[in-house]
């Protein structure tokens, strides 16, 4: 039996790599240095498993789960948690689908699709300031992994 080492390659496991996802966190945590607001910021890979998390000093300790749960939303349905929410409101196609999914559901801004070509390989999720704060760190990071940044 093999075992993966120096001489081995890693395999980039549910389509996002490690670097990548450690990229794209740190780009986010630039902006929200930038922007001077701790935040909560989470990776998840295609199988929306967390991939990558920080907390960065001062961040609020309720945003943990926030972040992680908005990187699991925009997964779960390859949509940024921002449209999700306008498509959740009353009278609008997906009002209640905040209460699915044992409550894990996000529906404001900060949650952000991963794009490899026509691949959705996992999310970003940010959480810790005003949904539009959280909205900007999440592009900051989708910006990483685009290559834009």
């Amino acid at each position: 039996m093999a075992i993966l080492g120096k001489d081995k390659p890693v395999p980039a496991a549910n389509g996002i790599a490690l670097e990548q996802a450690q990229r794209v966190l740190m780009a986010a945590r630039k902006k929200a240095e930038d922007i001077n607001v701790p935040m909560n910021i989470a990776v998840t890979d295609e199988g929306n498993n967390l991939k990558a998390f920080i907390a960065m000093d001062g961040a609020w300790l309720g945003s943990i789960d926030i972040a992680q749960n908005k990187a699991y939303t925009a997964r779960s349905f390859n949509l940024e948690t921002k449209l999700l929410g306008t498509l959740a409101q009353p009278g609008e196609p997906l009002y209640g689908i905040h209460a699915s999914n044992d409550l894990r559901i996000i529906i404001f801004a900060g949650g952000i699709p991963l794009q490899s070509g026509t691949r959705i390989v996992g999310a970003i999720g940010v959480s810790g300031g005003t949904v539009e704060q959280d909205q900007e760190v999440a592009e900051a990071g989708v910006a990483a992994f685009d290559g834009k940044e």
